[in-house]
């Protein structure tokens, strides 16, 4: 049967597949899984129907535990229903999947396998979430590549219509789920064919239905629930025969042999891998390869995982086998083996099958790639007399030893396949650049595609490195391109930090090098290692200046589609005129944004073909010689040894090289503060440079900078005398000093986000090239390292004097020009020397703990922000937790202090001090200083065992401000509940929610902060429903701080509102209005600060504070600090593209819902100056 073919991901395939079976759709956002709901959401919106002649009904829950609930009460009304979920929220939909499976109802959840955060996050992929899911009852299925997901997940749901048995239907996340390639797909008509109609009609007759009443999920004693938990056995006993029915359906349309288990390689093989999963394909190419070369080896894929059929699996084992390698990818600390090895091990007994020896290996943990020298590796251990009985593939285990070693190993790739690379920066368009590339080259040619993307968990700012291939033959290899005929340096930074990219490419091949610099600055910035690379290897060197070029055409920094028409004129893959009408085909995507935004990405696609340039290469470069040594990291001990052993080798790209004995020092996951200083990434290609002669000293630039990276000092006159020449100074000095003031820009950190330049008023600030401004960092340090904050100008008392305090949150992995990171900045500048942080999963714990390199630092005490990440849902009990804990130990020490203040024994001095801190035990802006007091005064303790006490645990002596950060996904959506309980509970704790009005990090969900009429996914057809009112949540309870603040609006009242949150002693919440990359404003976040300026002005967002202090006072608790709208709501919206892209695919629905949410604004605001009267004080 012919089918047609298009380039789709694995994500797409599933949603594709699954769109056909589903009358409803429980969903929840979470990486790597969202796409597919959201292509189900996007298809139902354009009314595209299924087998049953309906559109799906995709509605988003609270939390993955919601969506299961959904699930399981829709499969009880009838419904055939799925969702698709991964990760840490799989497993809270544990509770429900036994319920679901206890029941016997079909549905199928669909799941890019993600590993579960344990140590650390990792969004990435690998199989821990979905072995944790074996006891449930749900059958289990799994995949191997995109056009496996699309042809295996119909047995999936096709067998579960027939079984009763739910399905879990799996394929590698990331790998798989994120991995393109040309592909086949169904035509519904034929799954409808497939379909057990009869099955579907009965399964709608066990439906409960008030017109046949019955009881479902009674309760059980012990005498006869065992039974009953048995009846289901015949039922699950009949799943591998079904689905091996529809296998062989499948087969007779498709002409493949789709088994349980799949045998490949030799007949008489004797020894065989087993695996599930994308590693399958990497062991076939090089069974292929071995085979040819007359060895005996060979791969029986696992697809049906659960039930397990123990015969099945025996009997398609080649009878010559002798030794078995059974890969698992996960890790079950002390287990004597992982799941499916444990499997094997069973299945091998339980049919007498003997004389063959069984190894387990882990692999892959976390998206660790798995070339094809690790399938050399494992063959050429079975190969040995004492091969190993565990192991481990793809690291250097030199603690325990486990690790196979690795050799280069050949090119398995089918033959023909061109395989290329991309460098890039997270955020300038490349893997979207890519993504277009290959569905051009894999829709409008005959060629084979496949394409793969590598990138960190940073925001914007992170490295992304794109693999393509593409060829005659088909293509399997799902791993890392490592020797390419085509790379690019779009980042002219990674040169500098001299990553290792030539290394890439084959010899002969294309290196191809954005950047802004003539020949011989090119010559100075490649090292000799490049150098000599391209030198010996015959490398064709190209540059191209796109920087300039999307500038002068009015894109910015996005040089993405200069740099694809470049790839295209150089690839040659497809005639000019042809790429080019495909390119610009392409770029039509982006008339949500604008005509005007299509119209520069087409002159830019026409720019591209001819903007690059061939580089002469010298003879000499094969001899070059570096002269520059380098530098040694400076700081605390321990900072520098993580520093030099794992941020550095991971900042150039060579983590993956880094042996286990590393992390043994950081076993339990703790890592120290401060590391992102030494980063150094230089990625901004624009800094602001300082005019001191206009400066007004307002500070406001360093107020709102995301990053950290643009500070004012005052100097004495020891420090300008010991500065480094470049200092800057102002020609006054500081209001009502003698000191010189200067603001220091680190252009190496800076993300060129330009928002200073947006807030300044005296125009004193100037985007210009960074490497303009290298030899300002010089300032820079020396500011942070030697000026001291000096009293008197220092303080938190105004947007001015904060400004002086070091930030405790600086260089940043978040996005440029980040609303969040300027407003949890401020916060660590005021209180970071005594915060706890416990923060929610999200963009702020991206940014806020990457390992390693934690944007989080100290003072020159050595205080600091301690933080933790717990996890998504969890985040205020966590913090909760946190509050609780210290109490209980710094009670016990004031209980302690109490005895001192009480004792005849303790001196005046003593006693005087221990008064002191008692008196100022709830305020933390005084207590630190008393607390450093009645520890001086006691001295080493050694006077009593009470005293001894308190100085061994000083620690925990003083007051600490708690603080609970995250995004509006998580306070408004799946951790509301605990938000909720928190502040509810009256204890003394922060919460600072950072509103994006969408879930950010996961892609751009809707969350219930999101606004009427506006796009996101799940929103495809414009939000219909109203914003939760959170801040009245809050309000309601009468002793909860509560502010809405927005910083761009008005920099006073921000800093006021958290400074009387802090201050309050009890909860407190406020929810900071956090303009996002995924708005998509007009001119770029550049304008973020003053976004939020106008979404003040026309009513969008209302400022105000209840502080509930105020009542003992007899004042009213309820301050409006935002006045009545002036601005023009519609236009507001219309900036920014989550709402003006509704105009362009549902216009007359973007109407009338802009007309309602303008209607809302207006009511809300009327509602909160009600409230103020509500709250006024009763007159006596």
């Amino acid at each position: 049967m012919a089918r047609k073919m298009k380039t789709m991901d694995g994500n797409n395939a599933a949603a594709y597949v699954s769109y056909a079976f589903t009358e409803v759709a429980g969903i929840y956002p979470i990486t790597p899984s969202s796409p597919m709901a959201d292509y189900v959401d996007q298809w139902s919106a354009q009314g595209v129907k299924n087998i049953f002649g309906t559109t799906v009904k995709v509605s988003e829950m609270q939390s993955e535990a919601g969506a299961a609930g959904t699930v399981h009460g829709s499969l009880a009304a009838g419904a055939l229903t799925t969702t698709y979920t991964a990760s840490q929220g799989l497993l809270l939909m544990i509770p429900n999947m036994y319920k679901i499976a206890g029941e016997l109802l079909p549905s199928v959840f669909h799941v890019s396998a993600r590993c579960v955060a344990s140590h650390a996050l990792n969004i990435f992929g690998d199989h821990s979430d979905v072995y944790a899911c074996r006891q449930t009852g749900f059958a289990m299925l799994a995949e191997t590549n995109t056009q496996e997901v699309m042809d295996l997940g119909a047995v999936a749901h096709l067998a579960t219509i027939k079984s009763r048995v739910p399905f879990i239907n799996f394929f590698d996340g990331f790998r798989t789920s994120h991995e393109i390639q040309k592909i086949a797909i169904w035509d519904y008509e034929d799954l409808k064919e497939m379909c057990d109609m009869d099955a579907v009609n009965a399964f709608r007759k066990r439906a409960l239905n008030p017109e046949r009443p019955v009881m479902r999920g009674s309760h059980e004693n012990g005498d006869i629930f065992f039974q009953h938990r048995e009846a289901c056995n015949t039922y699950y006993d009949a799943v591998p025969a079904i689905v091996e029915e529809y296998m062989g359906k499948v087969n007779a349309k498709l002409g493949t042999d789709y088994q349980l288990f799949n045998y490949y390689g030799a007949a008489d093989a004797e020894n065989v891998i087993v695996a599930m999963g994308s590693i399958c394909d990497v062991a076939e190419e090089v069974i292929d390869y071995l085979m040819a070369k007359g060895e005996k080896v060979g791969l029986l894929k696992v697809r049906l995982y659960r039930p397990f059929a123990s015969e099945k699996f025996v009997a398609a084992l080649p009878a010559t086998v002798k030794k078995l390698a059974v890969l698992d990818r996960t890790k079950e600390p002390g287990s004597i083996g992982e799941p499916l090895y444990l499997d094997v091990v069973a299945a091998l007994d339980a049919c007498n099958r003997t004389g063959i020896t069984v190894s387990g290996g882990r692999y892959g943990l976390g998206s660790k790639d798995t070339p094809p020298s690790s399938i050399f590796a494992i063959f050429a251990d079975l190969a040995k007399a004492d091969s190993k009985k565990h192991f481990t593939l793809g690291i250097n285990d030199d603690v325990t030893y486990l690790s196979l070693p690795e050799e280069a190993a050949p090119n398995t790739a089918a033959e023909g396949t061109i395989e290329c690379k991309f460098w890039g920066l997270g955020g300038d368009g490349t893997v979207g650049a890519n993504k277009d590339s290959i569905k051009i080259i894999g829709d409008h040619t005959d060629k084979y595609v496949q394409a793969y993307f590598q990138y960190d968990s940073k925001k914007t700012g992170g490295v992304t490195i794109s693999h393509l291939r593409f060829g005659d033959k088909p293509i399997k290899s799902p791993y890392y391109v490592n020797k390419a005929d085509f790379v690019a340096c779009h980042t002219p930074a990674y040169i500098e930090k001299g990553f290792k990219i030539v290394n890439d490419v084959k010899p002969g091949g294309v290196f191809l090098i954005n950047c802004q610099w003539s020949d011989e600055e090119l010559a100075e910035k490649l090292n000799a290692e490049t150098k000599q690379y391209i030198a010996k290897n015959n490398i064709q060197l190209y540059t191209v200046n796109a920087i300039d070029l999307a500038a002068e055409i009015g894109l910015g920094k996005r040089t993405n589609t200069i740099l694809q028409a470049s790839f295209f004129a150089l690839a040659n893959v497809l005639p000019k005129d042809d790429a080019i009408g495909y390119m610009k085909n392409a770029a039509m995507k982006f008339l949500k944004k604008g005509q005007e935004i299509v119209d520069m990405n087409h002159k830019a696609i026409d720019a591209g073909f001819g903007a690059f340039k061939k580089y002469d290469v010298p003879a000499d470069w094969a001899n070059a010689v570096d002269a520059v040594e380098a530098a040694v990291s400076e700081g605390p001990a321990k900072l520098v040894k993580m520093v030099d052993n794992i941020m550095k080798p991971v900042g150039s790209m060579n983590g993956d090289a880094l042996p286990v004995s590393v992390f043994t020092d950081h076993a339990d996951g703790t890592f120290e503060q401060g590391a992102s200083a030494y980063e150094k990434r230089g990625v901004a290609v624009l800094v602001p440079e300082w005019d001191p002669t206009t400066c007004a000293k307002c500070n406001k630039c360093s107020y709102v900078c995301p990053h950290a990276t643009i500070r004012p000092f005052a100097l004495d006159a020891d420090e300008v005398a010991n500065a480094p020449e470049v200092l800057k100074k102002a020609p006054k000095p500081v209001v009502k000093t003698d000191y010189v003031y200067t603001l220091a820009v680190s252009p190496l950190d800076c993300m060129g986000c330009g928002v200073c330049v947006g807030v300044c008023p005296t125009a004193s600030l100037k985007m210009v090239s960074r490497e303009s401004q290298d030899a300002q960092q010089a300032a820079f340090d020396y500011c942070v390292a030697n000026v001291t904050e000096k009293e008197g100008v220092a303080s938190s008392q105004s947007i001015i004097s904060s400004q002086y305090k070091k930030p405790l949150l600086e260089f940043s992995g978040s996005c440029a020009g980040c609303a969040e990171t300027a407003y949890a900045r401020l916060v660590t500048q005021l209180f970071g020397d005594r915060m706890y942080i416990s923060n929610a999963t999200g963009c702020s714990s991206i940014w806020g703990g990457p390992a390693a390199t934690s944007p989080y630092t100290t003072n020159a005490k050595g205080q600091g922000p301690a933080w933790a990440n717990s996890l998504f849902e969890d985040n205020a009990e966590h913090g909760f937790g946190m509050l609780l804990g210290q109490n209980a130990l710094r009670n016990s020490l004031i209980a302690k202090v109490e005895e001192i203040a009480n004792s005849d024994k303790a001196s005046d001095a003593v006693k005087a001090a221990a008064a002191e801190y008692l008196a100022t035990v709830n305020d933390g802006e005084k207590n630190g200083a008393a607390t450093e007091a009645l520890v001086a005064a006691i001295g080493d303790g050694a006077c009593c065992d009470t005293c001894k006490t308190i100085v061994e645990n000083k620690e925990f002596l003083s007051k600490k401000s708690v603080w609970i950060f995250g995004g509006d996904g998580w306070a408004y959506d799946i951790g509301f509940g605990g938000v909720d309980h928190v502040l509810a509970s009256g204890e003394d704790v922060n919460i600072m929610v950072f509103d994006t009005e969408v879930y950010s990090n996961t892609g751009g969900q809707a969350s219930k902060a999101s606004n009427i009429g506006q796009v996101a996914q799940f929103a495809a057809a414009g939000k219909a429903i109203a914003k939760k009112s959170l801040a009245e949540i809050a309000m309601s309870y009468g002793y909860v701080y509560v502010a809405q603040i927005a910083m761009g609006a008005d920099q006073n009242q921000t800093l006021k509102a958290i400074k009387e949150a802090e201050a309050y002693n009890g909860p407190s919440l406020i929810i900071a209005y956090s303009p996002c990359e995924m708005h998509s404003i007009k001119g770029g976040m550049i304008n973020c600060q003053n976004e939020m300026k106008k979404a003040v002005e026309c009513g969008y967002w209302n400022m105000f504070r209840y502080n509930p202090a105020l009542k003992a006072e007899g004042k009213n608790p309820f301050t409006i600090d935002s006045k009545p709208a002036t601005g023009n709501y519609k236009e507001f919206l219309l900036n920014e593209a989550r709402y003006s892209a509704l105009t362009r695919s549902f216009p007359e629905r973007a109407e009338a819902l802009f007309a309602q949410s303008e209607q809302t604004a207006l009511e809300r605001y009327e509602h909160l100056v009600r409230l103020q009267a509500l709250y006024a004080p009763k007159e006596d």
